[in-house]
């Protein structure tokens, strides 16, 4: 009976890790990088004029950055720029948003965390914004 109740909870503990795992995102730092070379790197070089470099910060200050979620010194979250409603406004002028117009908002922010990562200034590839 013991051996049984053992066998259904390891089967039942199985079952839940491999769902789980199943409905994980890996992220794909290559589409980050086209998404904020394009997106985020144009906006800062034509509306800012302030280019902003991956290794410009470290992997723990993008990390912190990602997280506060404020963008123009808190005037706007971050993850509006990942919206659909966003790319669905710039797509006519800029080929990632159409290009991504459909991708879920989560993926494309953790696309573009991914490449961050890769890209700052500790990351495995530091990145320029070019």
């Amino acid at each position: 009976m013991k051996s049984r109740f053992a066998w259904t909870v390891a089967v039942a503990v199985l079952g839940a890790t491999a769902m789980s795992a199943a409905t994980a995102y890996e992220a794909d730092w290559k589409r980050g990088r086209i998404y904020y070379r394009q997106v985020c790197t144009s906006c800062h070089n034509t509306e800012m004029k302030k280019p902003v470099s991956p290794s410009d910060r470290t992997k723990a200050e993008w990390g912190a950055y990602l997280q506060a979620d404020k963008h123009l010194k808190g005037k706007e979250p971050v993850t509006r720029y990942f919206s659909k409603q966003y790319r669905d406004g710039i797509k006519a002028s800029n080929a990632a948003a159409a290009k991504f117009a459909d991708v879920p908002e989560k993926e494309l922010l953790e696309d573009v965390k991914a490449f961050l990562n890769k890209g700052a200034k500790d990351g495995d590839s530091p990145a320029s914004c070019s």
